[in-house]
């Protein structure tokens, strides 16, 4: 425990809380109005279900960190298969919200398997090709062997639809696969058959895309400039809000809890569209020192992969690195209306179980690693000596 203690990444952890508890504030003042008019609950509804999922997500992570990564090669794939299921059998028990069929209704708790098998791949796909680099000869079929779960993931969640959490899945296991290392030559011939693979992907989609797509969701990709002109469309709408949301709070913001969009203007206030609200309330100053907080956890989780003595920690290290940073990226500039809106969650900000537990428990895996990589330079010096 003391040892644990004393390899801490603090500057991460203290930034984990400090967004935790900014997420809370946040959402129970952009929610509290929803909350009644809406959902008709009590104002601190989703103050509480949030911050219940946030002590169990440290929990969660505090255990984390007494298994070594090594021991992830025990579940890795067994957790892999077990989501994909999941992902398959949901098109028969899962629930629909906001015209995607991805969560199960569990008593009083909704389980959106999306999100964990966002962290599992990550954590499959270090453990694979961790093993196969001690192997003297790797053939293209192990290298690619892995990026059948990938396909699979993206194709379920993609037919869900979800298509930002689709998204997301291509480009964690995109960043993985080119930065593994590789010898140039036989990345060509990666590169050829797996562009084959994206071509005849993309001509299926478009071949079943009325069937997949939903019409709003086609108008989003077709349609996601100038937000304002199409106000009564609800493709501009929600963007739309979100402008004014952040015109009105300028660079100090009207005041916590005095926001005006939160009445039912921007519908998804407490989730996808927290930023805007922040932007109102607290000034566009506020918002940028979040976004450039952001950055900093971002810089932390690099400096911990360069740190790694081993590919199962690095790929561990930047695939994490690659989850956040797409959410991240795809959530703000899908409010700021500058590429399709599709509906993905700000880290610790946006109000949300499943997402963030996953958040919380893979930072804790970054701490890990931290860990690790602490021990193995205190054993390479006592050798030294």
């Amino acid at each position: 425990m003391k040892n644990i203690l004393k390899n801490l990444n603090y500057p991460l952890l203290l930034l984990m809380i400090i967004y935790s508890i900014f997420g809370l504030i946040m959402i129970f003042s952009a929610s509290s109005i929803a909350a009644v008019l809406r959902y008709d609950v009590p104002t601190n509804y989703f103050f509480i279900r949030q911050l219940i999922f946030l002590i169990f997500g440290y929990i969660v992570g505090i255990a984390v960190l007494f298994f070594p990564t090594s021991s992830y090669r025990y579940f890795s794939k067994i957790a892999m298969w077990v989501m994909i299921f999941l992902l398959a059998v949901i098109f028969i028990y899962g629930s629909v919200s906001n015209g995607a069929q991805s969560w199960y209704e569990i008593g009083f708790l909704n389980f959106q398997p999306t999100e964990f098998v966002k962290v599992i791949l990550i954590i499959y796909l270090a453990v694979y090709y961790n093993k196969i680099s001690k192997k003297r000869k790797i053939s293209l079929i192990n290298m690619l062997y892995p990026l059948i779960f990938a396909t699979l993931a993206f194709v379920l969640i993609a037919l869900q639809p979800d298509f930002g959490g689709a998204f997301i899945i291509f480009g964690i296991s995109a960043l993985i696969f080119f930065s593994l290392p590789i010898a140039k030559k036989k990345k060509r011939t990666i590169y050829k058959v797996l562009l084959v693979a994206g071509i005849l992907g993309v001509l299926t989609l478009l071949v079943a895309g009325k069937n997949i797509f939903q019409s709003y969701q086609i108008s989003r990709i077709l349609n996601f400039t100038n937000p304002c002109q199409r106000y009564s469309d609800d493709t501009g709408y929600q963007v739309c809000n979100g402008y004014i949301a952040i015109h009105n709070g300028g660079l100090t913001g009207v005041g916590l809890g005095e926001s005006t969009q939160k009445y039912l203007y921007l519908p998804e206030a407490h989730t996808d569209f927290i930023f805007p609200i922040i932007c109102e309330e607290l000034g566009l100053i506020v918002g940028i020192v979040v976004v450039f907080g952001y950055f900093v956890i971002l810089f932390l989780i690099l400096f911990v992969a360069k740190d790694t003595d081993n590919l199962r920690n690095s790929i561990l290290a930047y695939g994490i690195f690659a989850y956040l940073l797409m959410h991240i990226l795809i959530n703000l500039l899908g409010v700021l209306g500058l590429i399709p809106l599709t509906g993905v969650p700000l880290p610790f900000l946006s109000y949300g179980g499943s997402y963030n537990l996953c958040v919380i428990v893979s930072l804790f895996i970054v701490q890990r690693i931290n860990i690790e990589n602490k021990d193995a330079k205190l054993k390479k010096k006592i050798e030294e000596i």
